[in-house]
């Protein structure tokens, strides 16, 4: 069975913004969401975790997505930019958004892990 939403994600590394000396590495995360179901849906809630390399765990709520609640037409798809500081050059995210369905239903669309690395940190 097809996954009822399609998320891709791409991460990018922000040197200029980042600071080894202060333990601080910048990412930006910019995520496409496909509503691959037959109904609309709009993205209500979402739910993170946020891991770095010392075993810190960022956990993050909230509602919409940048401000947004967007609504998503069957076959459409959204997609925004955000951003994760973390205290180390590796870690991972994953999580959820949580999507109200035309019909009322409300259904998690799982993130799937995905890895913030600073270039040549593992070489």
């Amino acid at each position: 069975m097809a996954e009822q939403f399609l998320i891709d994600t791409q991460v990018f590394y922000l040197p200029e913004q980042s600071d080894a000396n202060k333990q601080q590495f910048v990412f930006a995360y910019t995520i496409t969401i496909t509503n691959n179901t037959d109904q609309i849906a709009q993205l209500m809630t979402r739910h993170w975790l946020v891991h770095d390399a010392n075993g810190k765990i960022q956990e993050v709520h909230g509602e919409g997505v940048v401000g947004e609640q967007p609504v998503l037409n069957p076959g459409e798809s959204y997609q925004y930019t955000s951003g994760a500081v973390l205290e180390t050059p590796i870690g991972t995210m994953q999580g959820s958004y949580q999507m109200k369905m035309q019909s009322g239903e409300m259904l998690d669309a799982p993130i799937k892990l995905f890895s913030l690395t600073k270039p040549e940190t593992l070489n």
